[in-house]
């Protein structure tokens, strides 16, 4: 069994979500929602309400149990508020041992290298801990900030893919990168 990841960084701590931070994860939603709408799908209202977001927390430790997905909160060192999201998902076991990376930061805190502070020991929990030999994330081709942030942690360019994800409430082309666990 994966132990799951209670990493520390020097501005954050990095934990799958309990129950009990459903009143967080609700702030972070409705404080993000117009700088997280261009890169994510679109949101009913539901999303933005107290109920949703504990079911989407007791979801996520279903899936942690499950190993299949491991949908992390980035949190102040006090634990009183999210200023990210990181979540490696779909992840797949036997020849393949792979996940998907994708990520949010809070409005406020973006521009400061935090994501960058982030992923770093979030990446080595999933080579480490994890076990997977490949982490996949996906950008839209606009997105000239989560391009540098890749290519700095050493994602390499694999593709693109045409109309890949529904985001925004449009089919958009994603350019496909990869890192594979470097000793392999």
């Amino acid at each position: 069994m994966v132990a799951l990841p209670r990493l520390q960084t020097l501005r954050t701590r990095i934990r799958l979500a309990e129950e009990s931070d459903a009143a967080m994860l609700l702030q972070y939603r409705v404080e993000n929602r117009a700088h997280l709408a261009p890169w994510e799908p679109l949101r009913e209202s539901e999303y933005y309400t107290l109920g949703h977001c504990t079911k989407t927390i007791v979801e996520g430790r279903t899936l942690a149990s499950q190993d299949r997905g491991y949908p992390l909160i980035v949190v102040d060192p006090d634990d009183r508020r999210i200023l990210a999201t990181v979540t490696f998902a779909n992840v797949v076991r036997g020849a393949f041992q792979a996940c998907h990376l994708g990520y949010g930061v809070a409005v406020d805190v973006q521009g400061q290298g935090l994501m960058r502070e982030i992923l770093g020991p979030g990446i080595a929990w999933a080579f480490g801990e994890l076990g997977v030999h490949r982490v996949m994330a996906n950008y839209l081709p606009h997105n000239e900030r989560s391009a540098r942030l890749l290519a700095s942690l050493g994602f390499e360019r694999e593709g693109y893919a045409k109309r890949y994800l529904q985001i925004a409430g449009q089919w958009q082309d994603h350019v496909l990168t990869a890192l594979v666990r470097p000793d392999e």
